[in-house]
């Protein structure tokens, strides 16, 4: 079954992608969630001329997201955590965290565009991270998990 996606669907595609799914997963899930629709002919017609209009648009904020994305290069974070024995952490650092560190450096992101690779961080030490801030751009960055001054 042919669809075209109104929302991104994570491990399946971004907004206005035509995605072949099960027939099951289309009718009984994305389109009544209301995150995708049928791909008829008449609907890809649409979806086509909509691109074509949306093409200058989107190089505006292609652009944007690259300009957001090198304000990543050189940026030092250092998060915060609560230490046990060794260097094992009380609890875990997330992307949800590292979200909040970007934002103290004038970076604000919501959390689900951020992936900490590795899943949480339990220990001290160096880790990176995934940040997505178009579909077409994904930067790196990096971040330190530092003992919290006592």
């Amino acid at each position: 079954m042919e669809i075209i996606l109104k929302k991104d669907v994570e491990n399946l595609g971004f907004t206005d992608d035509v995605v072949s799914v099960k027939n099951g997963y289309g009718r009984n899930y994305l389109i009544p969630q209301g995150l995708a629709v049928l791909a008829t002919p008449s609907a890809k017609k649409v979806l086509a001329e909509t691109l074509k209009q949306r093409a200058h648009k989107e190089q505006k904020l292609v652009d944007d997201a690259k300009a957001e994305a090198a304000k990543l290069n050189g940026l030092e974070i250092k998060i915060a955590a609560k230490v046990g024995e060794g260097d094992k952490l009380f609890g875990s650092v997330s992307n949800a965290d590292v979200a909040e560190a970007l934002a103290a450096n004038n970076i604000s992101l919501d959390k689900k565009f951020i992936t900490v690779q590795g899943g949480l961080v339990k220990r001290l030490g160096n880790y990176n991270a995934k940040v997505r801030f178009h579909r077409d751009v994904i930067a790196e960055l990096s971040f330190d998990v530092v003992a919290e001054a006592k």
